[in-house]
């Protein structure tokens, strides 16, 4: 199929590394894999930061010109066989997909959508509205974690959903992980306000409470909270942190085959690529049992998942897998094989090609 690809939150071709940068790239590399040809429709990027209307009024002129565009463009070249919409939500819904998929007669697809009905006021509620609508015209909604489905079908229950588990493209991974180095922990994780600066506090509480283990962290991540970040961690000796910045995503696996243990509490992530990635160079994983972590942590045998918000239990799992050579080993080899068998780019592309497949196109 010719598919139209469009991420209303962030483009695969933005400057800044995020997890939803690299999704949609691997999507759009799924998506290739399956034999599908592929066309970034647009690069607009519509996100809403505050619930402002003069600027919600602003971005829907433009995607308003952005839909007359691809309008023209699909009158002269012909139109694409189905329209592909990545993660849009009440921040960053979809302007443009929907009203042209339907002047078209073009299949409406979304993976990652969600729904928040404590969003449902003010100006959230005006754009969380135009998500549903999308999510209920859409001939297939594809969800990577049962609590995103839920809530979706929860709010939408005449929807259409499928499932496609978290994945990452393991062919940097190949290479076997380096002798074990039980002591030297890592995060991989950008500073910004909220979720994640919430993250790197009960991390650095956790890790001055073993204070008289031997442990070093490093951190990989940049972002306007670097210095509450590193405020954070003022109380540790400085000699165990290790600040490595904002690195390209492709030197990530060089970083964590020299470690040891993955640490990172997770509060608010949708799921986790860099959990994936981390298991998938033979690192367990430390973290919270909370919002979608558990997709692509199995507790108990990858990693340990402790209660939320409890950081006496989050350091006592550190520690645990600091002291235990044995259990660390066996957890760092199910950690790899679970994420190179079962959460790769050529099974992400087979379960694709397997849910697509089911759509009519004209």
């Amino acid at each position: 199929m010719r598919i139209a690809f469009y991420a209303p939150l962030k483009s695969p071709n933005h400057p800044v590394v995020s997890g939803d940068r690299q999704m949609a790239r691997m999507l759009v590399q799924a998506l290739q894999h399956g034999g599908h040809s592929v066309e970034l429709a647009s690069e607009l990027r519509f996100y809403l930061r505050q619930p402002e209307p003069k600027s919600f009024d602003a971005l829907k002129i433009e995607a308003a010109d952005e839909a007359a565009r691809l309008t023209r463009l699909w009158d002269r070249d012909g139109k694409p066989d189905l329209w592909f919409s990545y993660h849009p939500y009440y921040k960053a819904p979809d302007l443009i997909g929907p009203a042209l998929a339907s002047a078209f007669a073009v299949p409406y697809v979304t993976a990652e959508a969600s729904y928040s009905r404590r969003r449902n006021a003010g100006l959230w509620a005006d754009s969380q509205a135009l998500v549903a609508r999308a999510i209920e015209q859409a001939a297939l909604n594809i969800c990577f974690t049962q609590r995103d489905r839920q809530g979706l079908a929860d709010a939408i229950p005449g929807a259409a959903f499928g499932m496609l588990s978290p994945f990452i493209d393991t062919s940097a991974f190949h290479e076997m992980p380096a002798p074990d180095y039980p002591t030297r922990l890592v995060t991989v994780a950008m500073m910004r306000p909220g979720d994640k600066l919430l993250s790197y506090r009960m991390l650095a509480q956790a890790l001055g409470s073993i204070g008289h283990l031997p442990w070093t962290l490093s951190v990989v991540g940049d972002g306007p909270a670097r210095d509450e970040v590193k405020a954070q961690f003022a109380g540790l000796s400085a000699d165990r942190i290790e600040w490595l910045g904002a690195i390209e995503p492709a030197a990530v696996p060089d970083v964590l085959y020299t470690k040891g243990i993955y640490v990172w509490p997770g509060y608010g992530e949708a799921y986790g690529v860099a959990y994936l990635e981390a298991q998938a160079a033979g690192l367990p994983v430390v973290a919270q049992d909370i919002a979608g972590v558990p997709e692509v942590v199995r507790d108990g045998q990858t990693g340990f998942l402790t209660p939320p918000r409890d950081v006496a239990a989050f350091a006592s799992a550190i520690e645990r897998l600091l002291a235990g050579a044995d259990e660390r080993t066996i957890m760092a080899a199910q950690a790899r094989r679970f994420v190179l068998e079962e959460r790769s780019l050529g099974g992400a592309a087979a379960r694709l090609a397997e849910l697509l497949k089911k759509i009519p196109v004209s």
